[in-house]
């Protein structure tokens, strides 16, 4: 692991058998409240598409809106928030995605990305990938160009790069843990 690998992740808080038994929480609180680890992690999220033209910048809730935000606003992009279905005020386009335990829906307004606007997805960590998988298939539906996912963390034992990878989403994270 490189240096910088190392400082996000001795900031990322470890916390044992949450939300249940055998599952190790990465609370990435600690990270977004050290001024330099969260500097660190939003220049890291930013760097490769310096200079290329984004339009816009879609996090997943509610970690994805704070990094998504930061990332956004670096990048001069507008930010679309995919939130949890019934949250969003204004007309919607929705989809159901997998979840390690069940099924759930995600939304967007259906205005927020105009056809062929080049998107980045944000959140803090990807892990089985049940829910970016849904927010690219959401992105594509309204006709999104998907450029890019990007997470701080990768949990790459449960799979989640692959499947987007698979779909032809290049993933970018900036730190990996092992495990669950």
């Amino acid at each position: 692991m490189s240096n910088f690998a190392l400082e996000l992740a001795s900031s990322i808080r470890s916390i044992p058998d949450y939300p249940k038994p055998g599952i190790v929480f990465r609370d990435i609180t600690t990270l977004l409240g050290n001024p330099r680890a969260f500097r660190r992690a939003v220049d890291a999220l930013v760097q490769p598409y310096a200079g290329m033209k984004i339009d816009k910048i879609a996090g997943m809730e509610a970690r994805g809106f704070i990094l998504g935000g930061a990332v956004a606003h670096q990048l001069s992009a507008g930010f679309v928030p995919i939130r949890k279905k019934g949250k969003l005020p204004h007309d919607t386009v929705r989809i159901a995605y997998s979840l390690e335990y069940g099924v759930d829906e995600m939304e967007m307004h259906v205005d927020a990305v105009d056809p062929g606007e080049k998107v980045i997805l944000v959140d803090d960590l990807i892990a089985t990938g049940g829910t970016a998988v849904g927010a690219v298939q959401l992105l594509r539906q309204i006709g999104a160009d998907v450029v890019s996912a990007c997470f701080v963390i990768d949990l790459p034992d449960l799979g989640g790069r692959k499947k987007l990878e698979e779909l032809g989403v290049e993933v970018r994270t900036l730190v990996e843990f092992s495990g669950h």
